[in-house]
């Protein structure tokens, strides 16, 4: 039986994934975006055949920590699925990959079309040099600030990433971590020192957050989760 069900996955895998690199040929003319939602749909029809099929069930644990912008996931790589499961886990990956894939017909088109990154296992140095500057062309279209300025950035922090970055980035990357208002939507949780000495945190549903001031000179700043306040050292208000 188990033979069996795999002689059927593999029939419908490739002939799922031949129609569908045949069906997108045109999109090839059209922008990235286009194309990353077509993987999209080839990711979730495959996880759909691997689970009707094969009847191959899975569990995610830790979804939530999720990074909300651009990030570098190391992966333990010991099989297909999780490179299959990408695509339905983040909106718009960046895969770095061996370099034979892109030969493939049809769909290592699809492959230098979205940018993924390809690595050729062989060229040892001058791989690995090859594959950061890759790596830095896709990472870097979005805008950052570098790890060591974020504590004490302020309008004359300089933004790295795109060449010009997004109106809206500044506002957002520029606002300072113990300014009046918090630093993103996400980051709303207020951080203060008591008498004693003590960091607070104040999530909004707190007796008195309304009343926290954010002042440098007071010491406050924001956090984006309860984890991050704890682990700057913080507990949780009593009241």
């Amino acid at each position: 039986m188990t033979a069996l069900r795999s002689l059927l996955f593999n029939l419908c895998f490739y002939g799922w994934t031949g129609v569908l690199c045949i069906l997108a040929l045109p999109a090839l003319l059209l922008p990235r975006s286009v194309l990353i939602i077509g993987g999209h749909v080839w990711a979730r029809g495959t996880v759909a055949l691997l689970r009707h099929i094969v009847g191959l069930r899975h569990q995610l644990r830790g979804v939530e920590n999720r990074a909300h912008g651009g990030a570098i996931y190391a992966l333990k790589h010991q099989s297909a699925w999780e490179t299959l499961l990408l695509p339905v886990l983040f909106q718009d990956p960046m895969i770095v990959l061996k370099r034979e894939l892109i030969f493939l017909p049809l769909f290592g088109w699809y492959l230098v079309k979205t940018g993924q990154i390809a690595v050729d296992r062989s060229g040892r140095a001058a791989a690995l040099k090859r594959m950061m500057r890759e790596a830095k062309a896709g990472m870097w279209q979005g805008a950052f600030i570098a790890p060591w300025d974020w504590r004490v950035r302020n309008k004359k922090t300089t933004i790295l990433g795109a060449a010009k970055a997004p109106e809206t980035a500044h506002a957002i990357l520029l606002a300072s971590a113990s300014g009046s208002v918090a630093p993103s939507p996400e980051c709303t949780i207020k951080g203060n020192v008591n008498r004693a000495g003590e960091c607070i945190y104040h999530t909004p549903k707190s007796r008195w957050y309304a009343k926290i001031e954010m002042k440098i000179s007071k010491g406050t700043r924001w956090f984006c989760s309860v984890d991050e306040a704890e682990a700057a050292g913080c507990r949780e208000t009593k009241r």
